[in-house]
């Protein structure tokens, strides 16, 4: 395992999170404590030191679990945890990311944590009813107080999360240092819009579902069973299937897993991309750390972003056009060389608005 910073902050985390999601049989697919503990334990002996868990995850057993697993070495690993979804039925105030939610969710995961602070509380998903700034504030007041170090965002839109950077580094608030996304092969949107605010504000992108919830091990393709047949997510849309035989092929060519080649796809994208592992047993959680070691040729790499390629987007698709370009740039843009981004592979047509000969 090796490490990279959590975006603009100088904490070291290693290149894949644990996802714990499945740790609690609360929703009818996860794994006992014991199983859970087990998970943990053989994250941590690979080199693994970040945790991803939520307060809303198997209804707060997640945490506990975690905690419990943690006790006695906390301090060696980052622990995540998020919060926004409603913990109570019936209480209006027990969801959204208001003040009061915010304040009563971190003392609440702090107890099942066990834990005296949260390295990164993430905002778990968008509440359009609670203005920007009482949340940045809020937040701030948190790692003010000692009891957050870092925060982070997750399902947001891009241009949201500009806003809150802009106006936490205004007002001198803690800004993000993380964007979680579902990124992966069969869902490359996050490309056009959220990847190129992550790389401009120096954010780290946890990528959960990177297999795609098991699409992209190439089991569906031969009547496998999983974790959408008992009523998981389920993202399928037409056209996936090419997409997944082509992840087959290529691994077949390169002597690897289907789950190894989407996972070291996912690595080779610019920017700081930590793919979250997701696992109901050791032998999948092994086989997945076992994609820590795998690049592919750049011959691999074409042909997974050509199948895979979704289609640009307004403003994109009009102002990549030949003559837009030169009309932007004049007609010697060619000759100009931006060595300021200089990405060893630029992601899409999305992002080659500005020359990019390099």
């Amino acid at each position: 395992m090796r490490y990279t910073l959590l975006g603009r902050s100088g904490l070291r985390v290693s290149e894949f999170a644990l996802g714990t999601m499945t740790f609690g049989e609360g929703w009818g697919w996860g794994v006992p404590e014991e199983t859970a503990a087990r998970l943990l334990d053989v994250y941590a002996d690979a080199g693994g030191n970040f945790v991803d868990t939520a307060d809303v995850y198997t209804g707060g057993t997640s945490e506990e679990i975690v905690g419990r697993a943690l006790r006695g070495r906390r301090d060696r690993f980052v622990v995540g945890t998020k919060f926004t979804g409603q913990t109570t039925p019936g209480d209006l105030n027990s969801a959204g990311n208001h003040r009061k939610n915010l304040a009563r969710s971190v003392e609440a995961s702090l107890r099942r944590l066990g834990t005296d602070y949260i390295d990164v509380l993430w905002v778990h998903a968008r509440d359009t009813l609670t203005p920007l700034p009482e949340l940045m504030r809020a937040l701030d007041d948190q790692v003010r107080a000692g009891k957050v170090l870092h925060v982070g965002v997750s399902d947001w839109p891009a241009w949201e999360i500009a806003r809150a950077n802009t106006l936490a580094e205004l007002r001198d608030w803690s800004p993000f240092v993380g964007v979680q996304a579902r990124y992966n092969l069969l869902s490359r949107t996050p490309e056009a819009e959220l990847l190129p605010v992550a790389r401009a504000d120096d954010l780290a992108v946890l990528a959960w579902g990177p297999l795609a919830e098991g699409r992209l091990t190439g089991k569906y393709l031969t009547g496998g069973q999983g974790r959408r047949d008992r009523g998981g997510f389920d993202f399928t849309r037409d056209g996936d299937d090419e997409v997944v035989r082509e992840v087959v092929a290529v691994a077949g060519a390169a002597g690897r897993t289907p789950a190894e080649v989407a996972f070291a796809w996912l690595r080779s994208r610019p920017g700081t991309i930590v793919p979250v592992l997701g696992a109901t047993s050791e032998q999948q959680l092994t086989a997945n750390l076992a994609a820590a070691g795998v690049e592919l040729d750049d011959d691999a790499l074409r042909r997974l972003d050509a199948v895979s390629e979704p289609p640009p987007v307004f403003p994109a698709d009009v102002m990549n056009r030949e003559d837009m370009v030169a009309m932007v740039y004049g007609d010697r843009w060619r000759e100009v060389t931006d060595r300021r981004h200089a990405a060893r592979r630029p992601i899409l047509d999305n992002e080659r608005w500005a020359p990019q000969n390099q």
